[in-house]
C-alpha cells in the first residue's frame, strides 16, 4: 500500500485539489492585512487580567452553558430581550456549525451569497457538503438585488449570508435589499447577516431579530479588539438557535478566551473607545488615499478601506519590499481588478503606509 492510494481512497476529491487557507508571515511588517484592531488594552487592565487568567482552573473543562460570558453579551452588546446567543471559537467556526446543521444528506442542499464575499462562506459550504452559489456584485459593489432574487427563486437554498459591511469591500449593503432577501427566503430558507465590523459600522438588524423567524445575526469580538482569543457569537430566534446548538462542539469556547472575554466585556467602554479611535483614522486615511494620483477609494464602513490603483501587482510588491503587508484582492474577482485593501491602523501606521504607497505607486507608474 502506498501513501498516495491511501489518501486517493480515503480523501474527498474536492478536498485533495483543494488548497489550505494561506495566512503570510507578517514578522517585521506592519501588518495591515487582517483587520485587526492594532491598540492592547491599557497596561493597567491587562496586569488585572493577567491576574485573573493566573486564577483560571486549566485542569477543568468549561462550564459547558458559559451562562456568566453569554449574559455579559447580552447585557453589553445589544442583543434583544428574550433572545439568547451561541457561542463559536470565532465565527468560522459559527459559519461551520450552520453550515453543517443544513447540509441535508438526502437532498441537494444551497449555500448562497453575494461574491466578493468572505472567503470562509464558500469553504464551509465545500467542507460540509452544500452547494456553493455566488452571485456576482454590481460593479459598483452594491448587491444586483434582481439577480439575488432570481437565484433564490431558482436554487431555494437553506442559507443566505449577507456580510454586513461587507468583506472585502467595505460597504453596507441597502437594508431595504436585506428586507427583500428575508422575504423572499420567507419559510424555506434562512438568512445570516456577519456583522464582524458592526462597531466600525455601528448599524445592525441585531435589534431586528424579532421582526424575522428566518434572520440569523452573527458577530466577532475579533474585530473590536480580541482577535487572540477567537470568539465569535450569534443570536435568532430560540427555537432556531435550539437547532444549531445540538451541532455546536460541547467544550468548544475554551477556559482562557471565556475568563478573557469576560474581563473584557467588564471595559467594554474601553474597546468602544478605540473603535472611534478607528473610525476617526479611517476618515482621515481615506481623505488622504483619496489624494493621491491614481487611488480610486471605495466607501467603507469596516476598519478597512479599498482602494483601486493603476497596478495593484505592482504597487502590492513595492509596499511589501518596504515592510508594508496589505491584501491583493486583484484575483480574487473581476469587481476587485487592481484592488488593494488596507487595514485602518494608527496614526504612526497608517502614515507608514502612506509613505510607502506614495513611493510604490511613483515606482510603479515609471515603469
Amino acid at each position: 500500500m502506498s501513501l498516495e492510494s491511501l489518501i486517493a481512497n480515503t480523501i474527498r476529491p474536492d478536498v485533495r485539489s483543494d488548497k489550505s487557507y494561506h495566512v503570510p508571515d507578517a514578522s517585521g511588517f506592519v501588518k495591515l492585512d487582517a483587520m485587526e484592531n492594532p491598540y492592547q488594552l491599557p497596561a493597567e487592565l491587562r496586569r488585572e487580567l493577567g491576574s485573573r487568567l493566573a486564577d483560571v482552573a486549566l485542569n477543568r473543562y468549561p462550564a459547558a452553558s458559559y451562562g456568566p460570558l453569554k449574559e455579559r453579551i447580552r447585557a453589553k452588546l445589544g442583543i434583544p430581550a428574550g433572545y439568547d446567543v451561541l457561542l463559536g471559537n470565532g465565527s468560522d467556526e459559527l459559519i461551520a456549525i450552520m453550515a453543517a446543521t443544513c447540509a441535508w444528506q438526502d437532498r441537494r442542499a444551497v449555500l448562497l451569497a453575494p461574491v466578493p464575499a468572505f472567503v470562509m462562506f464558500q469553504r464551509s459550504a465545500q467542507v460540509a457538503g452544500m452547494d456553493f452559489v455566488g452571485v456576482p456584485l454590481k460593479a459598483d459593489l452594491t448587491l444586483d438585488l434582481p439577480a439575488m432574487l432570481a437565484a433564490i427563486a431558482e436554487h431555494k437554498p437553506a442559507l443566505v449570508f449577507l456580510a454586513y459591511p461587507n468583506n472585502p469591500t467595505g460597504n453596507l449593503f441597502d437594508s431595504a435589499d436585506i428586507e427583500a432577501i428575508l422575504r423572499a427566503q420567507g419559510d424555506h430558507g434562512l438568512v445570516v447577516v456577519d456583522e464582524a465590523y458592526e462597531p466600525f459600522a455601528q448599524q445592525s438588524f441585531m435589534p431586528r431579530l424579532p421582526e424575522f423567524d428566518n434572520l440569523i445575526v452573527m458577530r466577532t469580538l475579533s474585530k473590536l479588539g480580541l482577535a487572540g482569543i477567537r470568539l465569535g457569537y450569534m443570536s435568532a430566534a430560540p427555537a432556531l438557535l435550539a437547532q444549531f446548538e445540538k451541532v455546536r462542539p460541547p467544550y468548544n469556547i475554551n477556559v482562557m478566551t471565556q475568563a478573557a472575554a469576560e474581563f473584557a466585556l467588564d471595559h467594554v467602554d474601553v474597546l468602544n473607545e478605540q473603535a472611534r479611535l478607528l473610525r476617526e483614522q479611517r476618515t482621515l486615511l481615506s481623505e488622504a488615499l483619496a489624494a493621491l494620483p491614481g487611488v480610486q477609494v471605495f466607501p467603507s464602513a469596516a476598519n478597512f478601506i479599498l482602494v483601486r490603483v493603476p497596478d495593484a501587482d505592482a504597487v502590492h510588491a513595492g509596499l511589501l519590499s518596504r515592510k508594508i503587508l496589505i491584501k491583493n484582492l486583484s484575483k480574487m474577482h473581476s469587481v476587485l481588478t487592481n484592488c488593494l485593501r488596507i487595514t485602518v491602523s494608527t496614526p504612526e501606521e497608517n502614515a507608514a503606509f502612506l509613505a510607502a504607497l506614495e513611493s510604490s505607486l511613483t515606482a510603479s507608474l515609471a515603469d
